[in-house]
């Protein structure tokens, strides 16, 4: 990035020869990478100095800003009590009843570290209770990196159902062969798919809010009755939605109850927690007594109920708790993809927005986009572009794909997000 001082050019020669340059997936272009410092509120700044407003927010955990007072009052209690202990402790008894009083299809709750910890136990715990071996998803859905996860999500061309597109090398054939996919919002499919393969589907895994895309009115709850009818079990990942869209998530938002449900971001504060939640009969295949006698889902982890996740998830929601959080969260993305729409249309620029509460996408196409081939449809390249032109102004973005929103953006962070926007699309116009 232009103006980067050579101490950061250092520590940026330093990350590509230890770290391959980066920590995952996402990875900026050399020319505009950067290294962060630290967070504040809806801000993040680099090592330099440079000042950022956040909308990647950790992608998603900090729903209510960074390095909230609350959050770091509760961390710093608890770490000088103990960083984690491999069993019980109160902060982790008291979030997950926390987590069954506004979650509705919870009955118990099993935690873990990441959110891909938890789609893969979710799934594995559907398998074992049903005793059937195979998993239907929706294309372009994204339940993290684990093997029966990586299916579809991340596609380049569109998939010839129900046959999966492996994401990644190195997943074995056997797990593909025990993965179905089916299109969002095509409920006729779905029905079709379901019914073909109940006597081998164990379970049926969404994102309620597929990425950005919204479920068609009606979808969600044809789903709920497809499965039940089929008896095939229901898994929502609410990793992101939940607690985003409402304090209940997704269930709470659209009215739908899953069997089991998965979470993480939000309900860690900033902090590696995530969890499995459920009917308490079809968790009970994770109970360890029932080794030697039971099929048993083996669910473990070194830092699984780990007590300073634990508080900072606890300081999260009860800010969320608040009366008017979610009024405001719904407010302030409502002032910038009102905003964005109206500078695209000034300019004849063809835009789509898809998103629900406090998260939303950026489209380059004159269509609506209500499944992954839709996306494939849109201009990839130019929302990239736009997200690239962002960065470069002051925008700390994931260029081309969603927006994240939290409490801690203001009306000032508002008004010159915007202004950045219009420069942004002039840039790309």
């Amino acid at each position: 990035m232009p103006g980067r001082s050579e101490a950061h050019e250092r520590l940026l020669r330093r990350a590509a020869t230890v770290l391959g340059g980066c920590l995952g997936s996402f990875r900026l272009p050399d020319d505009v990478a950067i290294v962060l410092a630290r967070g504040a509120g809806s801000h993040v700044y680099d090592v330099d100095g440079r000042e950022y407003i956040d909308y990647l927010l950790g992608s998603g955990p900090l729903l209510i800003g960074h390095a909230h007072p609350a959050v770091v009052a509760a961390v710093q209690r608890q770490a000088a009590l103990g960083s984690t202990f491999y069993t019980l402790n109160e902060p982790i008894v008291e979030l997950a009843e926390r987590l069954i009083e506004a979650i509705p299809c919870a009955e118990q709750v099993k935690l873990v570290s990441t959110g891909t910890e938890a789609t893969l136990h979710a799934l594995r715990i559907a398998r074992a209770y049903t005793g059937k071996p195979a998993v239907l998803k929706f294309e372009g859905g994204f339940h993290g990196v684990n093997d029966y996860a990586l299916m579809s999500a991340l596609a380049a061309r569109p998939t010839d159902y129900p046959t999966p597109i492996p994401d990644s090398a190195g997943i074995p054939s056997a797990v593909e062969a025990d993965v179905l996919v089916a299109r969002w919002n095509d409920p006729d499919l779905l029905d079709a798919l379901v019914a073909t393969h109940a006597d081998r589907l164990a379970a049926v895994i969404c994102e309620p809010l597929q990425r950005a895309l919204v479920p068609a009115p009606g979808f969600l709850r044809t789903l709920r009755e497809v499965t039940e009818r089929y008896g095939v079990l229901l898994i929502f990942d609410e990793i992101v939605t939940g607690f985003r869209l409402a304090y209940g998530g997704a269930q709470e938002r659209y009215g739908v109850v899953p069997d089991l449900a998965t979470y993480g971001k939000a309900i860690g504060g900033g902090y590696p927690l995530a969890a499995i939640a459920g009917r308490a009969e079809i968790m009970a295949v994770a109970d360890p007594t029932r080794r030697g006698r039971a099929p048993l889902a083996h669910l473990g982890g070194t830092f699984n109920g780990n007590p300073i996740g634990a508080v900072a998830g606890l300081a999260t929601l009860e800010v969320l708790r608040q009366p008017g959080s979610y009024e405001r969260l719904y407010a302030v993305t409502e002032r910038l993809t009102s905003g964005l729409r109206a500078l695209a249309a000034e300019r004849g620029i063809p835009l789509t927005i898809s998103g629900d509460g406090p998260l939303f996408q950026v489209f380059f196409t004159d269509q609506p986009v209500a499944d992954y081939p839709g996306v494939l449809a849109s201009d990839r390249a130019r929302a990239r572009a736009f997200g690239l032109a962002c960065l470069a102004r002051g925008l700390f973005v994931n260029p081309g794909e969603k927006f994240y929103v939290s409490l801690a953006h203001t009306d000032a962070d508002v008004e010159r997000t915007l202004a950045i926007f219009a420069d942004a699309l002039d840039a790309v116009a």
